[in-house]
């Protein structure tokens, strides 16, 4: 009786051995498995942190471009009207002192109605680029002549063929000028 105690104590214990290797075994594939969901799960929060760092890049983004176009709205139509302003100061320009004459009643007229449109465009932010006697700026002004005129210094506009505009604070239309050598 006793051996069989013996023996089933024995057994007992290789069950018992038997359970805690398969409990060892267990334990590691799930130590496995945990280290790989939680690599996963890692791998996924670092994806959805850069997908989240992008629709926000994108949102900041799309909202730059929208105030940009809100801020400028309006700029093709100023461009359109800088021909027109344009046109009136050539003929203003025609004028002469004689001012009984019928062209000087007519220009007269012209001379109200540009007054207008200039007071117009200062109201919405339209400046003209100071050139005339100044230092030739690359980034507000285009030269087309150069000039050799001993009155000036070098790099000074010395004529203004088109005048230049600056709506809100971008260039619309550079200065066409006349630069001393």
């Amino acid at each position: 009786m006793e051996e069989n105690k013996k023996k089933q104590n024995c057994k007992k214990d290789k069950n018992v051995e038997k359970e805690k290797i398969e409990k060892q075994k267990d334990n590691k594939k799930n130590d496995k498995l945990i280290a790989t969901l939680k690599k996963e799960l890692q791998e996924k929060d670092d994806k959805l942190l850069r997908l989240n760092a992008e629709i926000q890049n994108i949102k900041r983004h799309a909202e730059e471009e929208k105030n940009l176009i809100i801020k400028y709205d309006g700029q093709d139509l100023i461009k359109a009207i800088l021909e027109t302003i344009d046109n009136f100061e050539r003929a203003i320009i025609k004028d002469d002192d004689n001012l009984d004459d019928e062209l000087s009643k007519f220009l007269s007229g012209f001379k109200m109605i540009y007054t207008n449109l200039i007071g117009v465009l200062n109201t919405y932010g339209v400046k003209e680029i100071e050139a005339l006697h100044k230092e030739f700026d690359p980034n507000s002004m285009q030269a087309v002549l150069t000039d050799k005129n001993d009155k000036y210094e070098s790099n000074i506009v010395t004529e203004v063929l088109q005048k230049g505009y600056i709506y809100k604070d971008k260039i619309i239309r550079p200065a066409m000028v006349k630069v001393n050598e």
